[in-house]
């Protein structure tokens, strides 16, 4: 990294307020002075732990300003692991009572209020179906419980872009790039590079064989009974789960502060020492920043279709979209605006 980047503890006080929306994690807008300005933020091991512990990042029931997602992340004096995250178990209670209830193109979906589990929009729920890169939220899951240095380097072998399934992984990296762990994160979370996911799983205690067994024994201990993975990219279309099941994921998942943050980054540059690699989420609702999203994941193969999951906060209800199986990536960003517009109408919770 360059001498120019500077490290979460130069920009960072005892509290900052990040904007997600429109910026990304690593786009830190701020200065002393308090006047905007863009600062790139580097990775120390100090500044990886400190983001991967605080898995309180913000109270997934405080609504923010719709149009962006504000997030006020502590720094600890101290570097030492706290407990091992217990995630809070869902309810989900299928009352679908809504009238005037969207069409969508989606093959299944759901809306669940996030707080309470109540179902309030569902389309083929229990049906399990491939699921695609949505795989990469247990991967991130599994990732972050496993508490491991998110600031060692990992070097892409020729191995992760075998893909699965017999499935190529069409990638932007190569092999030879290295990333540490948490930027190997971001980049499976935010543009889901399938390389990324695959080393993941390769450099967890164990390998692969591991660490796909923590992903299903997470899927049952979380109560997602029509789950099954296969392996952590999702190309595999033996990976496949339903929408409720996912619902019950999205939620566990908003839980980690780490993911919340990197799953929402809009836009980052990887610093690659020879290059820089651009990239963007692949939400175009994360991008365009109309809306207030907490967690998201897309994922495509053919035989899932086009996919995506969000944690959302609409209308001051915390809500958890899924849409799986739609025809086309335009059909799913109409699904997903026309549910979170729908919703926005509903009446407030009290």
């Amino acid at each position: 990294m360059k001498n120019s980047k500077k490290t979460l503890m130069n920009v960072l006080s005892l509290s900052v307020l990040l904007s997600l929306s429109s910026t990304g994690f690593a786009d830190i807008v701020m200065n002393s002075s308090g006047a905007a300005g863009q600062a790139t933020v580097s990775w120390s091991s100090s500044d990886a732990s400190q983001l991967l512990n605080d898995d309180s990042v913000e109270d997934a029931d405080e609504p923010s300003p719709q149009g962006s997602t504000t997030l006020t992340t502590t720094i600890r004096a101290s570097n030492a692991a706290p407990a091992a995250l217990t995630n809070k178990s869902v309810q989900i209670v299928d009352t679908n009572s809504f009238s005037n209830q969207p069409s969508v193109n989606a093959r299944a979906a759901l809306v669940m209020d996030a707080k309470t589990g109540e179902v309030l929009f569902s389309k083929n729920t229990n049906t399990a179906m491939p699921i695609a890169s949505i795989t990469k939220l247990m991967t991130a899951v599994i990732t972050a419980d496993a508490r491991l240095d998110m600031s060692e380097d990992i070097t892409l072998q020729q191995i992760d872009f075998a893909g699965a399934g017999g499935k190529n992984s069409s990638s932007t990296l190569k092999a030879g790039d290295t990333m540490n762990r948490a930027e190997m994160l971001l980049v499976a979370l935010m543009k889901s590079e399938n390389p990324a996911a695959a080393a993941l799983a390769r450099t967890y205690p164990g390998g692969r064989q591991a660490f796909v067994a923590a992903m299903n024994a997470k899927a049952r201990q979380l109560g997602m009974n029509s789950t099954h993975y296969a392996e952590s990219t999702g190309l595999d279309p033996r990976n496949i789960s339903s929408a409720r099941d996912l619902g019950i994921l999205v939620s566990a998942a908003s839980q980690y502060g780490l993911i919340r943050q990197f799953s929402t980054t809009a836009h980052y540059d990887f610093n690659l020492g020879y290059r820089v690699l651009k990239s963007n989420n692949t939400n175009a609702l994360v991008r365009n920043g109309g809306w207030n999203i907490n967690i998201s994941k897309t994922g495509y193969i053919n035989e899932a279709g086009r996919c995506v999951v969000m944690h959302t906060t609409v209308n001051s209800r915390p809500a958890v979209v899924v849409l799986l199986g739609a025809s086309s990536s335009q059909a799913r960003t109409n699904d997903a605006t026309n549910l979170l517009n729908w919703v926005s109408h509903l009446p407030k919770r009290i």
